[in-house]
């Protein structure tokens, strides 16, 4: 018999019959796409176990002493979020097995007060229709680009109306956000400025510097870049209506990570216009992801008031 809980001790008999065999991480998160997963599961597992500072949650499942799955979270930006970061689906015969461990998850994200699980897997994985099965939703696709050696237009030093991200800036950058992602996209990640807090995702795991381009006294570009050894990512958003601001940002990336031999940058499929202009510079398509999302709390109906009658 199959079952699926959070990892003990005891299972290192489990782990240790897996370590023969070779599953890959179908979990890609914002820090590690393009780059191989550097650490075994079980490495994951042992660390977990032996110190609660990590802010990880391990389950597995097992069938006897033999591991037939593994799934590991982290928070985003907050408690209120988490985000999937190791999935080995050894039961590829069973879908039953990887769909109770998602619904595992759900339910103990739930009593530990996240109101969210995201997942983001390559497009073609089978852990799609998996995920779908046990109440996840996709609600967005993109694309990882990458650069190496040698980047086109990169400017000599920053523009000078690109200036550094405070704690002010927010508020401010949530509302670019709402401008820059679609309303069905914003409905599943994040629809309020609470939910964007605890959504954000790291891009390195330290010294990501941020900038913003402020414009008519409201945030009009916003660009996130970090450096981790020869790998540089970034990110970005800017106005739809002043796609010129685009160009600006992706010089402003390429000249604070002109240092690195190799960029990665995810571009989401309502920015067309990005992806073209990544790709003229010399950008090139690695892979097609998709992310999804399932929301731990069931959401509360408010009844609708209506006038009274009079008697």
């Amino acid at each position: 018999m199959t079952s699926a809980r959070t990892v003990r001790p005891t299972d290192l008999v489990a782990l240790v019959a897996y370590d023969g065999q070779v599953y890959p991480n179908e979990a890609i998160t914002r820090d590690r796409a393009g780059t191989p997963a550097s650490r075994h599961p079980l490495e994951r597992a042992l660390e977990q176990w032996f110190s609660f500072a990590t802010g990880r949650h391990t389950w597995i499942s097992v069938k006897g002493a033999t591991l037939r799955g593994l799934v590991s979270a982290r928070r985003r930006g907050s408690k209120a979020a988490l985000e999937i970061d190791y999935v080995i689906d050894a039961a590829r015969d069973d879908p039953d097995v990887l769909v109770g461990l998602l619904d595992r998850v759900a339910a103990d994200a739930a009593r530990a007060g996240a109101e969210k699980v995201f997942l983001r897997v390559a497009a073609g994985s089978d852990v799609v229709r998996k995920a779908c099965s046990s109440g996840f939703s996709v609600y967005l696709k993109e694309r990882l680009l990458t650069a190496e050696g040698p980047r086109e237009s990169a400017v000599a030093s920053e523009p000078p109306r690109l200036r550094r991200w405070g704690r002010a800036d927010a508020y401010p950058a949530y509302r670019l956000y709402n401008a820059w992602t679609p309303e069905p996209v914003r409905r599943l990640e994040a629809a309020t400025f609470r939910e964007w807090q605890a959504a954000r995702e790291r891009i390195a795991p330290k010294g990501a510097q941020q900038r913003v381009i402020e414009q008519d006294g409201r945030i009009a570009g916003w660009l996130r870049a970090a450096a981790a050894g020869e790998t540089g990512r970034f990110d970005l958003m800017a106005e739809p209506s002043r796609p010129e601001l685009l160009d600006t940002l992706v010089d402003a990336a390429l000249a604070r990570l002109g240092e690195q031999s190799v960029l990665f940058t995810l571009v989401p499929d309502f920015a067309p216009v990005l992806a073209g202009l990544l790709l003229r510079r010399g950008f090139q398509e690695r892979e097609e992801l998709v992310v999804l999302a399932r929301r731990t709390a069931r959401p509360v109906l408010v009844p609708e008031l209506a006038p009274a009658t009079p008697a």
